[in-house]
């Protein structure tokens, strides 16, 4: 399924919550996205380091609200971050992009009526990791890994915590962090023969966000 198809699948069935629901909030957010690495290990004892740059982070999420504590969110989340693949002094970079989408749960720890709301958000969603480079016949650092122009879809799990802060009757504030985790991409990053890296990737999303909340 593409890209465009899932983005339309999630916002049609975001609809249905937040009808049913007392209080639904929309919004909207900028802030950055923070990678780790890991090592791709060859087999002569050697490893260079994988990961995604640091870069500009969008989102947008379409929530409703349970009484005072309880409530739920669909979100996406889009970066543009290039591959790239270090040791010593050589390094190969990639143009490349991701795309979360995924639904949250979230804890209040305030009820609606305070003026400022921490929570706690834990879910899960996909996450989308694409190249979009040009591949070329040679690549720096090829014997560890492939930098390559593909799209690959991950499972995720993401965790949370931030604050609302109330600016108006129905307008607030947000500033939350969220750690998205997914199996390291092994197809957009791609261990040559003789070399393997696994383990989970982070993502380390903090953001800003202005929200709308309706009846």
């Amino acid at each position: 399924m593409k890209l465009a198809q899932i983005l339309a699948v999630c916002a049609a069935a975001s609809l249905a919550p937040a009808a049913l629901a007392q209080k639904w909030e929309f919004g909207g957010g900028v802030g950055g996205g923070f990678y780790t690495s890991r090592d791709v290990k060859h087999d002569d004892g050697t490893s260079a380091s994988a990961k995604i740059e640091t870069g500009v982070a969008g989102g947008a999420w379409l929530g409703s609200n349970s009484g005072d504590h309880f409530g739920g969110e669909l979100r996406y989340a889009y970066q543009r971050g290039d591959l790239s693949l270090e040791r010593n002094d050589a390094s190969a970079k990639f143009s490349g992009d991701s795309h979360a989408i995924h639904y949250d749960f979230l804890w209040h720890f305030a009820p609606q009526t305070a003026s400022a709301r921490p929570y706690f958000a834990f879910g899960g969603g996909v996450k989308i990791y694409r190249g979009l480079g040009e591949e070329a016949l040679v690549q720096p650092l090829s014997r560890y890994a492939l930098l390559t122009k593909t799209t690959e879809y991950k499972g995720m799990a993401s965790v949370g915590v931030g604050v609302k802060l109330k600016v108006g009757e129905r307008w607030h504030v947000r500033l939350d962090v969220h750690d998205y985790m997914t199996p390291f991409p092994k197809e957009v990053i791609a261990p040559n023969a003789g070399a393997r890296v696994g383990g989970w990737l982070h993502q380390f999303v903090p953001m800003f966000g202005l929200s709308y909340t309706g009846n």
